[in-house]
């Protein structure tokens, strides 16, 4: 049995864009092995942040999430590889960086502040279909 190449949308957050860390994230998925088939740098709207995080709406963490995925610019990739999906949620680490294992993205470059919501870096899509919703916000010309 071998594993599917697939798509997957990643998201180096504000928090990670500020701090100049995307060339960071960017190496490591690269060093992976997967390809960065799309790219591109803009600060999110909250019309299509509301789409991406539908399912959060209505949670308490719902409104801090996206003012702060809207305050400022992001770097907004679709990679591409066997299995990357769950490859890249590995690589990426634990949503909490405080738990998050050395050598992970948030293990080595994120920590807790003290915030009202978790500013950890990176986005990862967590299933086939989520990738291919979120895809189609961020990338919509396909």
């Amino acid at each position: 049995m071998t594993a599917q190449i697939e798509r997957s949308l990643v998201i180096v957050k504000p928090d990670g864009y500020r701090r100049g860390l995307t060339g960071e994230v960017l190496r490591r998925i690269e060093a992976k092995g997967y390809t960065l088939v799309a790219l591109k740098v803009e600060t999110a709207d909250k019309a299509r942040l509301a789409q991406h995080y539908a399912e959060h709406e209505g949670k308490p963490f719902y409104e801090p999430l996206v003012d702060f995925m809207s305050s400022g610019p992001a770097t907004f990739v679709v990679i591409e590889g066997q299995d990357c999906i769950k490859g890249f949620r590995s690589l990426a680490g634990a949503t909490n960086p405080t738990e998050a294992a050395p050598g992970s993205i948030r293990g080595d470059l994120g920590r807790d502040w003290g915030l009202a919501v978790q500013q950890n870096i990176v986005h990862g899509s967590d299933s086939t279909e989520s990738a291919e919703r979120e895809i189609g916000i961020w990338f919509p010309q396909g």
